[in-house]
């Protein structure tokens, strides 16, 4: 009997490779494969599987294969068991094998069906490979195909170290198709995997072959130059002088299409060691294209595709970002969406400026005209395009493209392009099915401008369903009329911004809200949103006498941001907000709102409060907050009543429940607040009770009545280490509190110091700071000099937003320390700051970038033909603000007509009271008016004000 089971039955050994396993043996049958608890046999160090030899055909094959490889690889099996195939027979065969992956193997082998994953392929494959497992092969090449090749998002996703190792082993061992399959998956999923902190791991070799792929999908060439600069700086590469190296650099580079990429990332990433030798040759070429009309474009353009020219896109693509390039025109945009073939035709210049001079063509000409010379490509998964800041584009060609090109398209963002008429928009909307969310944000007038023109009828037969968010924030060429007209084509709206649109009346709003019985978000800040509108929003029957819902409006909303919206009475506000139960974000801002309103607030679901410069009473705040625990954004600067315990003017001090701290330990009970904004009765111990929901604050502003003392601040980076933005307004400050956040403060993005008092200097900001974005210094640094600028320029190399005001010891040579030290610099702002001014402002013209400047009382040296002269020199530039005290010739001149492609749509320029400003800088200048010029895309308007804007 023990001779026939030894010849009935084989064990095979795995031995665990690991040291720290267990030492013990378990001994398992592969007839019981089913029940197999892995996680418990791999515990053991060693793993018996009891297997019938004559009855599992395919294992005599597995033992064979694996004798004539241990015979191959191996010179102690080799003297064992060459010669004769007979040992085969033996009854113990012992295995140094990964047991996980070996009884994988086995089991796959039995017919069940394993498991194939981003850690578990490239064992699987090894162990296939080397036991030649044909079938486990096909099985580990489909996955990777499916995964490298396949449209779904659903998929699992492949880890960057475990696809750096499988492609590394495919070079090695597994000829072309696993290398293959992974540059694929590696360009189908670069904006992934371009994050990942193993990124910087990613051999040159493979990242070469990943941007050469023609499945190289990004959200734009910004985004692809960006990644290949962290790449060169990750492991400090560029410290490698070596001529491969250099060359590897450059050939990367050269894979970079700069004429696509935007004017501030040029401009910033300048002084970049891998970028430094093409920046001024980009931005001469984006210069010299912002120039160059669409025709002349394809004129200029030799044989073959331009892939120089053209915008990546892939099958895989879902997000088109052409952002903040200016340089983009409707040519740009079509090359782009032309198959290669269409480029061997020697005539396809002239069919594609045929189509570029006949924007203008009837509906049924232009579809003859692009289906007979334009086959444009259809890129059906994408599903988001932003053509924010690109000026020069001609829409209703671009118009005619997208909807051929993006027939998915579901969220177009087109901000700051006041070219974009109502009717254009709306033209827009309707060539697209599936399109539901669209953002047309321009700059937010200081004014309200004097009445548009109508030039937009709504048509009857249109209908646009499928809208359901529209952001038309700052659109102050929108009146009523336009508004009701989009109101009853876009009647699905679930959200809508109209922030800002000054011309719209209380009774179009309330118009607006009849008709979209679906709004839950309503954006009305800074409008005439008041009686009608919230009547509005409570009735159930509405003006139209259409019968509505049973439930009215507002208590369906969910977010309403009404600031300065101060027509309201208190008996409206009360009726609106007792509704409002699901409401998740509520901005109060800058309205007449009062305790017994906001204390009826009902429900338990708000995240984000703004209560800035209202009277509400901190035992009000309090109950608030107390009822709702997800709370994670309180805004409430300017609100004298915190500090003092009070409900609608009567004062209670006896209440040992609402403590001065009450407020923030009701806070400190909540989920994790991320953002604060605070000013009266904040406090050291406030900042204590804080604890431990102070953890998660990644912004914090702290304003006029705040007292946080050096201790206080001291203590921000260790209790708020998330911390982004830090904001002081009138706070005592030190050198060595400064110097505690700005050195620990890992995530600090933006900085604030305004009216401050205390005694700061230089010293201070002496650290590194490469992730500082933004910094303001209003009033703190008088002491700073052009020596001093110089060294926060290598302080802070990648600020994009600066604010310096009165730092009188500045002269004219800091203008050159600006532009060299921050080329990509988008806000400039410089107030009172010595005599930056007193010799022209030549020297700024480097920061080509800019799109926001402020530029008063710096000495009288700027020249009249500053605006003209801007425009030119900053093609972005948006808004400038500007004092008389400056001009050299007592005035500027004004471009009225806005230029075709430019971007300027704001201007102020302010005056003050001579007598004043002869005093000198030691004084404060006083204010007599500012006169105000707009540009919104439909006219331009000047208005003089008694203030200052």
């Amino acid at each position: 009997m023990a001779l026939s089971s030894l010849d009935e039955f084989v064990i095979l050994v795995v031995n665990q490779q690991d040291a720290s396993s267990s030492s013990q043996d378990i001994s398992i049958s592969a007839s019981e494969m089913a029940s197999w608890n892995l996680s418990e046999i791999l515990s053991y160090g060693r793993v018996k599987v009891r297997a019938h030899r004559t009855r599992q055909v395919f294992l005599e094959f597995l033992v064979f294969r694996f004798l004539c490889r241990l015979i191959q690889e191996s010179s102690y099996f080799h003297g064992l068991l060459s010669g004769s195939f007979s040992e085969s027979g033996l009854d113990h065969i012992s295995v140094e094998w990964n047991p996980e992956t070996f009884l994988n193997l086995l089991m796959f082998l039995y017919g069940y069906d394993i498991e194939i994953t981003s850690s578990s392929f490239l064992p699987l494959f090894e162990a296939a490979l080397y036991f030649g497992v044909e079938k486990l092969l096909s099985k580990c090449k489909s996955w990777l195909s499916v995964l490298a090749l396949s449209n779904d998002t659903a998929l699992p996703k492949l880890e960057l170290s475990d696809l750096i190792q499988m492609w590394s082993f495919g070079l090695a061992h597994a000829g072309e198709f696993v290398p293959d399959l992974c540059v694929a998956y590696l360009a189908k999923n670069f904006m992934l995997v371009k994050s990942d902190k193993y990124f910087g791991n990613v051999p040159y070799e493979l990242l070469m072959c990943c941007i050469k792929h023609s499945h190289l999908t990004v959200h734009s060439e910004m985004h692809l130059a960006d990644a290949l600069l962290v790449w060169l700086d990750t492991g400090r590469r560029m410290s490698d002088l070596s001529d491969s190296s250099q060359d590897n650099t450059i050939n990367l580079m050269k894979q970079v299409r700069f004429s696509l990429l935007p004017l501030w990332f040029i401009a910033g990433r300048s002084k970049s060691h891998g970028f430094s030798k093409f920046a001024d040759q980009s931005i001469e070429l984006v210069t010299k294209l912002m120039k160059m009309p669409s025709t002349c474009l394809v004129d200029s353009l030799t044989d073959g595709p331009p892939t120089d020219l053209r915008v990546r896109l892939t099958e895989y693509s879902e997000i088109l970002d052409l952002s903040g390039c200016p340089q983009l025109n409707e040519a740009s945009l079509l090359l782009s969406i032309l198959p290669n073939s269409y480029f061997a035709n020697l005539s396809w210049r002239k069919s594609l400026k045929s189509f570029l001079k006949n924007p203008d063509d009837d509906e049924r000409h232009q579809e003859q005209l692009s289906n007979r010379t334009l086959p444009i490509l259809s890129f059906e998964s994408v599903k988001e395009i932003d053509i924010s800041k690109c000026q020069r584009l001609d829409y209703k060609a671009v118009i005619k493209c997208f909807s051929k090109s993006f027939p998915s398209l579901r969220k177009l963002r087109a901000a700051y392009l006041f070219n974009i008429k109502v009717s254009t928009m709306l033209e827009l909307l309707q060539n697209f099915c599936e399109l539901t969310e669209v953002d047309l944000t321009v700059d937010f007038a200081p004014i309200i401008p004097v009445q548009a023109s109508v030039f937009y009828s709504g048509q009857g037969h249109c209908s646009l369903s499928n809208i359901t968010r529209l952001t038309l924030e700052g659109r102050s060429d929108i009146c009523d009329m336009e508004l009701r007209s989009i109101s009853r084509v876009c009647d699905s709206l679930c959200y809508l911004n109209i922030k800002g649109c000054a011309l719209l009346s209380d009774s179009c709003i309330a118009y607006v809200i009849q008709r979209c019985k679906k709004l839950c978000s309503l954006i009305v800040c800074y409008t005439s949103f008041s009686e009608n509108s919230i009547l509005a929003l409570c009735a159930s029957i509405s003006m139209t006498n259409e019968h509505m819902d049973s439930n009215s409006l507002a208590s369906s909303l969910q977010m309403l941001h009404m600031s300065k919206c101060e027509g309201s009475s208190e008996t409206s506000l009360l009726k609106l907000i007792t509704q409002t139960q699901k409401m998740k974000s509520l901005c109060l801002r800058d309205t007449k709102v009062s305790d017994s309103v906001l204390c009826e607030l009902p429900g338990s679901s708000l995240e984000a409060l703004d209560i800035s410069n209202t009277m509400i009473s901190r035992m009000a705040l309090a109950r608030v907050i107390s009822r709702n625990p997800n709370l994670k954004s309180l805004k409430a600067r300017g609100c004298k009543n915190l500090l003092q315990l009070q409900v609608d003017g009567r004062t209670e001090n006896s209440s040992p429940l609402f403590s001065g701290q009450e407020v923030f330990k009701c806070l400190s009970k909540g989920k994790g607040l991320e953002e604060l904004e605070i000013g009266w009765g904040f406090s050291y111990f406030s900042l204590e009770s804080l604890r431990p929901a102070a953890s998660f604050l990644r912004v914090i502003s702290v304003g006029l009545g705040a007292s946080l003392g050096e201790d206080a601040l001291k203590l921000l980076p260790s209790t708020c280490p998330l911390l982004e933005s830090i904001v002081l307004y009138f706070q005592e400050i030190s050198d060595s509190a400064l110097t505690s956040i700005l050195t620990s403060s890992k995530h600090l993005q933006e900085l604030a110091l305004s009216y401050c008092f205390g005694d700061i200097s230089l010293q201070s900001f002496k650290f590194s700071m490469p992730n500082l974005r933004k910094l303001r210094l209003e009033r703190v640094s008088r002491w700073m000099t052009n020596d001093d600028l110089l060294v926060l320029t290598q302080s802070c190399p990648n600020l994009t937003e600066l604010s310096l005001v009165g730092c009188l010891h500045l002269n004219s040579d800091c203008q050159p320390i600006i532009s060299a030290g921050w080329p990509g610099m988008i806000s400039l702002h410089l107030e009172e700051c010595g005599n930056i001014t007193e010799n022209g402002v030549a020297s700024l013209y480097g920061c080509i970038a800019l799109e926001d400047l402020l530029l008063r009382h710096n000495g009288s040296g700027i020249q009249k033909s500053f605006l003209l002269d801007a425009t030119l020199k900053f093609p972005k530039l948006r808004l400038v603000s500007l004092d008389m005290c400056d001009a050299k010739e007592g005035g500027f001149d004004v471009p009225e007509e806005k230029e075709e492609g430019r971007s300027l749509s704001i201007v102020k320029i302010s005056r003050c009271k001579s007598e004043r400003c002869a005093l000198g800088g030691g004084v404060a200048p006083d204010h007599r008016e500012t006169l105000v010029m707009l540009w919104n895309g439909q006219n331009f308007t000047k208005t003089l004000l008694k203030q200052r804007l």
